[in-house]
């Protein structure tokens, strides 16, 4: 048998303007955005799949970017398609994709963001931002 989240259960998704984008992922172990606008079809396809996948991971933080009203964060990322999905791990982008996922393929997706070992990751990037380094 299957529960629904309790009314208590925080499941929601959280919109998120440019006044509050830095403030909710700084610091935020593990979160997901989805960037999206209000007249894509494929976002609107993808909006229950994301609102479900935000209430089996209440420990991850969901947040929706509506690129319309958001172009400033839209072009700091570089958004050229929607929907894009990226997920922030430990500040750091560790998945960026566009196109509406399937709910499987969303959960695929965040059980290997939560098994990256996020030294080593760092240890990447360190080595691509290093001048004349050569990655090992």
């Amino acid at each position: 048998m299957t529960s629904s989240p309790s009314p208590d259960t925080p499941t929601a998704v959280v919109e998120l303007d440019a006044a509050a984008f830095n403030a909710r992922i700084d610091g935020h172990p593990l979160a997901i955005v989805d960037f999206w606008a209000p007249w894509c079809a494929p976002c609107r396809s993808f909006a229950p799949v994301f609102e479900a996948a935000s209430a089996r991971h209440p420990d991850l933080l969901f947040a929706k970017v509506n690129t319309e009203n958001e172009q400033g964060i839209a072009a700091h990322f570089g958004i050229r398609s929607i929907p894009t999905l990226m997920i922030f791990r430990e500040n750091i982008v560790v998945f960026a994709e566009a196109g509406a996922l399937p709910a499987s393929a969303l959960e695929e997706v965040i059980a290997a963001a939560r098994a990256l070992d996020m030294d080593k990751v760092r240890e990447e990037i360190a080595a691509q931002e290093a001048p004349g380094a050569a990655a090992p």
